[in-house]
């Protein structure tokens, strides 16, 4: 069987670089050949996270700038994978460039609201003569959906079971949870997802600012300290843990002042307890989000760089009794190259002109082929 190679390049609301891998899709199977990672430079990385909120001046001209930067390091990790794989541009179908989420707001102001990703494919097209597949949400919006999550669909595609209901759990910046239904399920239940609050970008952010560390390594910081029960009840009632699904989220919601707000409220708090008020309100949201909507699941898959953190994931196996919570190296695919593999899947479907949203996810009003072609 000839390969069908695609490229799938992540950036996510973590902030901490891109991930890349070059798959071999063909016939519909996920076969990753080559994995790379390339930091982002601190300058970058600063200005990204500086355009999340509304401050400073000349915002579209620094946005442009940092769509230029940003498609600069996806073709660094586009020669890597390359290179690792022995292969040549002209043997890759297409590249999935999700882009750098700034701003989402889906269904807010007038309706349609927006979700705004920086990129510059047509640049990342001419710096590595393969043609790319870029702005994969915008579709799904227009359509009355979310934008988001949209990795539920090949997270049924890669983890999904024939009898058994299985969660998926993505650990990035934010939390997002799929909830896979039997494939023999003769009531044709729908697959599910939704955002289920912070993950990595609040407990990375206390950590850099307190540690001047990027993260908590394997959530020892976090362990060593108190959850504080006033902060974490604070924290949980955030009226969008209430909402029901469809729904997503990101920084524009849980950003430093939203934390700060909370604090503001509380006694001064040690540092450390705070860290680990913060993994545990990861956890415990997440917790909630499985009870809820997988109650059925006997088995939680948990991938990102949250998947990595052994804090986190004791107190995910704490929270939830009976439910096996599982890396996703234990089900064929490392944690840290599930999103970029997801993004090389919707390219596929994208080049086949099928649809790459789900609308029992997104609450689109229906199947959508998604994103923009940018021959090279």
């Amino acid at each position: 069987m000839a390969a069908e190679l695609f490229i799938g390049l992540m950036s996510g609301t973590s902030l901490d670089g891109v991930d890349g891998v070059l798959a071999d899709l063909a016939e519909g199977g996920i076969a990753v050949r080559a994995h790379a990672a390339a930091p982002f430079p601190a300058a970058l990385r600063a200005e990204l996270l500086a355009l999340n909120r509304p401050q400073g001046s000349d915002e579209l001209h620094r946005a442009a700038l940092a769509g230029n930067g940003l498609a600069r390091v996806y073709a660094e990790v586009v020669r890597t994978l390359l290179a690792h794989a022995c292969q040549e541009p002209t043997q890759v179908v297409a590249i999935g460039a999700h882009g750098q989420t700034v701003r989402h707001r889906p269904g807010e102001f007038d309706g349609t609201g927006y979700t705004l990703q920086l990129n510059n494919p047509a640049l990342l097209a001419e710096l590595t003569g393969i043609d790319v597949v870029a702005d994969f949400r915008t579709r799904d919006l227009a359509a009355g959906g979310q934008g988001a999550p949209l990795v539920p669909a090949f997270h049924a595609a890669l983890f999904g079971r024939p009898d058994d209901t299985v969660a998926v759990l993505n650990l990035g910046g934010i939390a997002n949870l799929s909830v896979l239904p039997p494939a023999l399920r003769a009531d044709g239940r729908a697959v599910l997802g939704f955002d289920c609050g912070p993950a990595n970008a609040l407990m990375d952010h206390w950590c850099q600012r307190h540690r001047a560390e990027p993260f908590d390594a394997g959530g020892t910081w976090a362990a060593g300290g108190r959850v504080h029960p006033g902060l974490l009840a604070r924290l949980l009632a955030e009226p969008y843990f209430a909402r029901h699904a469809p729904k997503s989220t990101g920084r524009d919601l849980f950003h430093p002042e939203w934390l700060a707000a909370a604090l503001a409220q509380e006694a001064p708090l040690a540092p450390q307890d705070v860290q680990a008020t913060l993994a545990e309100l990861t956890a415990e949201s997440a917790a909630r989000a499985v009870r809820e909507a997988a109650s059925a699941a006997s088995t939680l898959v948990v991938c990102g760089g949250g998947a990595l953190n052994a804090h986190l994931m004791a107190r995910l196996a704490a929270l939830l009794p009976g439910v096996a919570v599982l890396s996703s190296d234990a089900r064929g695919l490392p944690p840290q190259q599930v999103e970029a593999t997801a993004f090389a899947w919707l390219a596929r479907r994208t080049v086949r002109r099928e649809p790459g949203n789900l609308a029992s996810v997104t609450g689109a009003r229906g199947a959508r082929v998604l994103g923009a072609i940018y021959p090279a």
